[in-house]
C-alpha cells in the first residue's frame, strides 16, 4: 500500500466521520457548518490522493477550495445574523416563514 492510498483512506473515514457527526449533532448550528467543513476539506484531501497520479488534480483543488472558502464564509454569516435575530444558535429554533 503505498501512501497514496492511506491519504484516501483516510479522507473517506474523514467523510463518513462527517457524516455521523452531521446526522447526530443538528441541534447547533457551528456543529452542523463544522461539520460541513471537515467534509470538504476530507474531500479535498481525497482529490488530491486520487488525482496525485493525474495532472489534473491542481485546477479541480483549487476550485474545491475556492467553494469551501465561500461555503465557510456565508455559513459564518448567517449564523452571526440568526443569533443576532435570535439570541441563539438552535436549529429547532429557527422558522423560515418568519424571513
Amino acid at each position: 500500500m503505498s501512501s497514496v492510498s492511506y491519504l484516501f483512506v483516510i479522507a473517506v473515514f474523514g467523510v463518513g466521520f462527517s457524516l455521523v457527526v452531521l446526522s447526530l449533532q443538528y441541534k447547533h448550528l457551528l456543529g452542523v457548518l463544522l461539520s460541513l467543513e471537515l467534509m470538504m476539506l476530507s474531500l479535498f484531501l481525497m482529490i488530491v490522493s486520487v488525482g496525485s497520479g493525474f495532472n489534473f488534480e491542481g485546477q479541480l483543488c483549487l476550485i474545491l477550495i475556492t467553494l469551501s472558502a465561500c461555503e465557510a464564509s456565508l455559513g459564518l454569516a448567517v449564523l452571526v445574523s440568526l443569533i443576532r435575530t435570535h439570541g441563539n444558535d438552535y436549529v429547532q429554533s429557527f422558522n423560515g416563514y418568519k424571513c
